[in-house]
């Protein structure tokens, strides 16, 4: 047999990755983040199930050879050359439809002076598939959806979000008073195309600002779960110190993961308004050096924050489909 790899084309998502010669196609697809549905991985449960539209494969379980056209359990699959597959389960990023979900509410545990850590439930877990760096909205009775960042990755059990909940943001302190104060809540999820369904191929930038790390989150807890091999750099933005409520966690993922790089930007100047910050940080990016022909971009935050970051990259060469954030498909500009 082959030792070396062999590359699976996944359609009709069009996602791909390598899977090892000694390997089966489902293993290689959990290392390289892609979520295909399964349960037993032993062949029984026919989750994992995919049809061979071209290449050569072999059936692990009989160690017979598996011909064009037919039937496979990604789980007891080991290629023989270069495949193509067809398996509707698994969807390209940001294509996962929008369904209703109610929650059982876990925790709710304040981070810092306004920032709320909610810990949420899904009965039918199972059934729900979302790619990291998507967000969902929270549903309350008779009120306009409220909409936050998931922070936990795809393959974490339960749900969590960072809600900010000052004074005179009046429906997220609603949220989070429905939230402390009842067993359920009624969730619709997943929303935005701003997301991973697979490890990326290129070196990766994340930039957020404020309680944009939420997103951010998702996409870190997400990639060093799956073993990432491309070098990550995070860009953090905040007004004050005490605003970056979980720079520990950042830290903490700086020493434990050799390829990522954390570089908080904290405005401290009581003087300068919040557009002010957002230029520091943008130009604090741009300092960074990165080669911006071989970099894809993640970015969370205001609109005026994402778009001065798109077009200063834009012009010292990144190219525009490397960009990516929520602000452009819900704040598209005219």
């Amino acid at each position: 047999m082959n030792s070396g790899l062999w590359r699976v084309n996944l359609e009709p998502s069009a996602i791909r990755y390598m899977a090892a010669a000694d390997e089966d196609l489902l293993s290689a697809a959990a290392r390289a983040g892609i979520a295909v549905p399964h349960a037993c991985k032993n062949g029984v449960c026919e989750l994992c199930e995919a049809q061979l539209l071209n290449g050569s494969a072999l059936n692990t379980r009989n160690q017979q050879t598996i011909p064009v056209g037919a039937r496979l359990m990604m789980c007891r699959t080991a290629a023989l050359d270069h495949l193509e597959l067809e398996i509707s389960a698994v969807m390209a990023a940001g294509k996962n439809q929008p369904r209703k979900f109610q929650a059982n509410v876990v925790d709710v545990s304040s981070i810092n002076h306004d920032v709320y850590r909610v810990e949420l439930q899904l009965p039918r877990r199972r059934e729900l598939s979302f790619h990291a760096g998507q967000y969902l909205s929270v549903n309350l009775p008779d009120a306009e959806p409220c909409y936050f960042s998931i922070a936990s990755s795809p393959l974490d059990q339960n749900i969590e979000l960072h809600i900010q909940a000052s004074p005179d943001w009046v429906s997220a302190q609603k949220v989070i008073d429905a939230l402390t104060s009842g067993e359920t809540v009624n969730l619709e999820l997943p929303h935005g195309k701003s997301c991973l369904a697979c490890a990326p191929e290129k070196p990766l930038l994340l930039v957020a600002a404020g309680t944009g790390f939420a997103q951010v989150k998702s996409l870190v807890d997400y990639l060093r779960a799956t073993s990432c091999a491309q070098p990550v750099k995070l860009f953090w933005g905040v007004r004050r110190h005490e605003d970056m409520y979980l720079r520990s966690m950042a830290r903490q993922w700086e020493q434990d993961w050799p390829g990522f790089t954390f570089n908080p930007v904290v405005g401290d100047d009581e003087d300068s308004d919040w557009s002010g910050h957002h230029d520091q940080l943008v130009r604090a990016v741009l300092a960074s050096g990165m080669d911006w022909n071989n970099v894809e971009v993640h970015a969370s935050g205001s609109p005026t924050m994402v778009y001065t970051l798109m077009d200063a990259l834009v012009e010292a060469g990144l190219p525009s489909e490397a960009f990516f954030s929520d602000v452009l498909e819900y704040a598209p500009r005219s």
